[in-house]
């Protein structure tokens, strides 16, 4: 396996975006920021506190990222609120955009898409303390903080998110049971009758632990595995695996001229690396 490392030192990263200037912005969950990678630096663009997890370019150009609000304490309280926030990128300045949704309060958002509408999808990863734990569910909002729905609630550990080429489907990694889960979408926004509940695509064999996901061109999704590397499944279920020198295979993004340059968070050893992919990557909505 070839790879450049692009930095080291993060603070568990996750949440990528590969810019069209050639610097990779990224989550640090664990130091709480948005930070920005390049020329071998890593520079803190926006300490947002909390547990900020995914992240995505919207159509504004501001950076929306899905914000856990960190773990629990000793006597199970949550650390902070979960939710939605933005962040200028020309100020450094973020602000909450959601953290409810139909009145009750938003968990422990995990990783979000934007669609070609300029609207988003975002899962709810939900927290555990002690023997509880909260359902996961799967979100559809809008960045000027107008309107956001309850899609599906119910999961198992919601985790990436993403689209498929056609924008038909949208995906979520369940990371607890290892399956990928697609949602057929009648409009945007919107599933089809009686697909609240998604359907199962597919599952790799014995036990593996799904984290974020990127989709290539040719509408696979890749996602992240954990321990097992990057999972690489088609629409019907059939998939293979790639390693990756790190037990906590957390996300991957695509960028270069040609979308194949897949840049993987490392997040036990805080590395961001790069390495060439053999397929494209579906190039996001709002990215350049």
């Amino acid at each position: 396996m070839s790879f450049d490392v692009l930095a080291e030192g993060l603070q568990f990263p996750e949440g990528p975006i590969a810019m069209a200037d050639g610097s990779v912005i990224l989550v640090e969950i664990a130091r709480g920021t948005l930070s920005r990678v390049w020329n071998g630096k890593v520079e803190v663009i926006c300490d947002l506190g909390g547990g900020p997890n995914g992240a995505a370019l919207g159509p504004d150009g501001a950076v929306y990222v899905a914000n856990n609000g960190g773990g629990v304490v000793a006597d199970d309280r949550p650390v902070g609120q979960g939710g939605i926030d933005r962040v200028d990128l020309s100020t450094g300045r973020g602000e909450r955009l959601y953290h409810t949704v139909g009145g009750h309060p938003l968990s422990a958002p995990n990783d979000l898409v934007f669609d070609r509408d300029g609207g988003f999808w975002f899962t709810d990863f939900g927290k555990q303390s002690g023997r509880h734990r909260h359902f996961s569910g799967l979100y559809y909002a809008w960045p000027d903080g107008s309107s956001v729905e309850e899609v599906s609630f119910g999961g198992t550990g919601y985790n990436g998110v993403g689209l498929s080429p056609d924008e038909t489907v949208v995906y979520a990694a369940e990371t607890f049971t290892g399956r990928l889960i697609a949602f057929d979408l009648a409009a945007p926004g919107k599933v089809v009758k009686g697909g609240r509940g998604g359907r199962v695509v597919g599952a790799p064999k014995g036990r593996t632990w799904f984290d974020s996901l990127a989709v290539q061109a040719n509408g696979r999704v890749c996602i992240a595995s954990i321990a097992d590397g990057i999972t690489v499944m088609a629409p019907d279920g059939g998939y293979t695996q790639t390693p990756t020198p790190d037990k906590m295979t957390t996300n991957i993004c695509f960028g270069g001229a040609d979308l194949r340059d897949a840049y993987i968070t490392l997040s036990d050893t805080g590395r961001l690396i790069r390495m060439r992919w053999p397929e494209p990557g579906l190039r996001l909505n709002f990215c350049g």
